[in-house]
């Protein structure tokens, strides 16, 4: 059985780096064709031009998820451009930026960004493209959750919120978008390791997140974009609505 439809490609938010990075390039090496929507576009570019392996092409369309006119023309240009769209990622979120601080103190306008990205985007995207979804017999959305809404993280409660709502909205797009013959599941990464700076993680906490996992090393983007691939796969055909969590054994409940 071939991995993936041999026609249309896959959208993935927030390409431009971090895990949406390294699963836009990993698909390219796999022959996938791949639109990288992503509202920095110098980051979103420098992964379009970036020298990889693989027969895949790549597409940058700047996109911001909160606004729904530019996540139509995303899916637009990727029609135009591929034929189809057989996946789509919705990994785009707002999190390394952010102050910890309780929920009190986190500015009104904070937590609606926050919202309006990490959960409406996932709204806007995956409404934007359901019809060329279905068109292709068999489409797959993965919603890029965090383990964060299983065990309830401190100080990050808008991002925490907006999270569990994914995993809500995935499950009931899941029922909405069977018969339609398409696939919506979950992927809720643990700590995961970028080359994005994240300067409320010291290397003492890092090892303390280590340690709670059951496999003690430090969890990469090549970890999680191989579990999302594999949802997005064929191997992956019979599995809609469901949670996987990726983190290593930190959760096993």
């Amino acid at each position: 059985m071939q991995r993936y439809p041999s026609r249309g490609a896959v959208i993935i938010t927030g390409a431009g780096q971090g895990i949406g990075r390294r699963l836009a390039l990993t698909l390219v090496a796999e022959g996938v064709d791949v639109c990288i929507a992503d509202w920095n576009e110098d980051k979103g570019r420098s992964v379009a031009e970036e020298e990889a392996p693989g027969t895949g092409r790549r597409l940058f369309v700047r996109t911001n998820v909160a606004d729904e006119a530019t996540c139509e023309a995303a899916v637009v240009a990727t029609i135009e451009a591929f034929g189809g769209v057989f996946g789509l990622v919705n990994n785009a979120s707002i999190f390394s930026t952010l102050t910890m601080r309780p929920f009190w103190e986190i500015p009104s306008e904070e937590w609606d960004q926050v919202q309006a990205v990490n959960l409406k985007g996932v709204f806007n995207m995956t409404r934007a493209a359901r019809q060329a979804l279905a068109a292709s017999g068999e489409g797959s959305v993965v919603n890029v959750a965090s383990s964060t809404i299983l065990f309830g993280r401190p100080n990050y409660a808008h991002y925490v919120s907006s999270k569990a709502g994914v995993l809500g909205l995935s499950r009931a797009m899941a029922r909405e978008l069977g018969d339609q013959s398409i696939r919506v599941n979950t992927l809720t990464p643990g700590p995961t390791f970028t080359e994005i700076e994240r300067a409320t993680v010291t290397p003492q906490q890092k090892a303390a997140m280590i340690g709670q996992q059951c496999l003690k090393r430090a969890g990469g983007p090549d970890d999680i974009a191989d579990a999302i691939a594999f949802l997005l796969s064929r191997q992956a055909r019979w599995i809609t609505g469901q949670l996987l969590n990726a983190d290593g054994g930190m959760i096993t409940h």
